[in-house]
């Protein structure tokens, strides 16, 4: 059902879905805070980190409503191809493993395969960190540079993303798997990225 009220929207529900982009997150939370229970559960969709702060979309979320478990949502999902019901997969990320399951079986649908993951650290800055690869992807690709160039520029950018996220608490499998080489994959590739475009 769709609503323009954000009481509306986010009353009664066992789960939250804030779906906003990553600039927006931290105002939505604001706004969205006063109709959020103590006993919802919150999942960010977005893809990002905080422009002044640069903080993941858990933190901002954590730092607004605090209190209540998290997860986020990450992966190989180009949003067309998921509408279009192409066979697609995505990871959700969270420390609360209840949740975690919780969210996976919401999700869940013959052409939609959701995994769990619980490196909520990881899954958020590789789904945030891969934009920056994507748009050297996409450089490269406008420059008539070659796959050759395209191929070295992902593979070291991974090493880079993947260096960033241990750094930052991260467990390095993470970005071998679907929030990490896949999703880079999907936006360093595909004409239905933004980043790449």
């Amino acid at each position: 059902k769709v609503c323009a009220s954000l009481e509306e929207a986010s009353g009664g529900s066992g789960l939250v879905v804030l779906a906003v982009p990553a600039a927006g997150m931290r105002d939505t939370a604001v706004m969205a805070a006063p109709y959020i229970g103590a006993w919802q559960a919150i999942l960010s969709v977005a893809k990002g980190l905080e422009a002044d702060s640069a903080k993941r979309m858990s933190t901002v979320i954590e730092e607004v409503i605090p209190g209540h478990p998290i997860a986020a949502l990450s992966g190989p999902n180009l949003a067309r191809e998921v509408a279009e019901g192409r066979p697609s997969t995505t990871v959700i990320a969270t420390r609360d493993e209840a949740l975690g399951k919780l969210v996976q079986q919401i999700f869940m649908c013959p052409t939609f395969r959701v995994y769990t993951n619980p490196d909520l650290i990881g899954v958020e800055l590789a789904g945030a960190l891969k934009n920056i690869v994507a748009i050297g992807a996409g450089i490269s690709d406008g420059m008539g540079l070659g796959d050759n160039s395209k191929a070295a520029l992902v593979t070291r950018g991974l090493a880079e993303i993947t260096r960033l996220g241990v750094a930052m608490g991260a467990r390095a499998l993470t970005f071998q798997g679907l929030a990490g080489i896949g999703d880079l994959i999907a936006t360093c590739a595909s004409p239905h990225s933004r980043n790449h475009t």
